[in-house]
């Protein structure tokens, strides 16, 4: 009982973790024993956060494009070359076009289905070997997903391919969690409501108080909210945990609320 939550020891990477949601999920590993990759496309912000990060422990940039399965691939190789096992993979990557039903252009609805679908299909499929290596009965490898509350309800902004593509995250989770338990691997999804991040840096400025007002808890989360769902999710503590979708946004589903 003691150990239930320890992640000493343990390998992971977390995509589109430089900044936002992903930054949050890393420091949380990194300050609790994990060797941690992070990756983003711009390599100064990685770079930047991999630093500051590794002031608490270790903390490694691996900046990449996972836009493209060119992107995706060299990625994979990379890690390859660092790691022969891989304890956790947190697939965080994401993007959002916000454009008029009769203006959103197919540019923007392809962007966003290939970042926040298609990479995560492709990322864990070059890594499954790295997976299958950590991977035991009692203490499986871990696939934790980001999709969105907006998955599950309807956001009332005009990212027509977000919400999309995050209900795909949701059931592609689903979906891998039936196929890889037999191999000791788990599949898990998070799904955030609001929280401060550079996606939801202006909408919190324009609708802030309005969004804290329909959150039955009444606030916007917090990085220890979203570090403590991630570090669950990894530990022995989630180990007979597989194919769910965990709301972390303060009631807002429950009470069937839209941002």
């Amino acid at each position: 009982m003691q150990n239930l939550f320890s992640l000493e020891g343990k390998t992971a990477v977390v995509t589109g973790g430089s900044r936002g949601i992903g930054a949050m999920i890393a420091e949380g590993f990194v300050a609790n024993g994990v060797r941690t990759y992070i990756t983003a496309r711009k390599a100064e912000a990685c770079d930047q956060t991999a630093e500051r990060l590794s002031a608490l422990g270790e903390c490694i940039s691996l900046p990449g494009d996972l836009s493209t399965l060119e992107g995706v691939e060299q990625l994979a190789g990379e890690l390859k070359a660092r790691e022969t096992s891989l304890d956790i993979l947190v697939n965080n990557a994401g993007a959002s076009w916000g454009q008029p039903l009769e203006e959103y252009p197919e540019e923007g609805w392809d962007k966003v289905m290939d970042v926040n679908v298609k990479s995560v299909f492709f990322l864990t499929k070059a890594l499954l070997p790295a997976l299958e290596s950590a991977a035991t009965s009692d203490d499986p490898a871990r696939i934790i997903n980001v999709g969105s509350v907006d998955g599950i309800n309807v956001n009332r902004l005009p990212n027509y391919a977000y919400g999309p593509s995050k209900a795909a995250v949701h059931h592609l989770t689903r979906t891998l969690a039936q196929h890889l338990a037999a191999r000791h691997i788990t599949a898990n999804a998070i799904a955030p409501g609001p929280f401060p991040s550079k996606m939801m840096a202006a909408t919190l400025d324009r609708f802030g108080e309005q969004i804290r007002a329909g959150v039955p808890l009444g606030r916007i989360g917090e990085p220890e909210d979203m570090a403590g769902v991630a570090i669950y999710l990894a530990s022995r503590a989630a180990s007979y945990v597989t194919g769910v979708v965990i709301p972390v946004d303060g009631g807002l589903t429950g009470a069937a609320g839209t941002l």
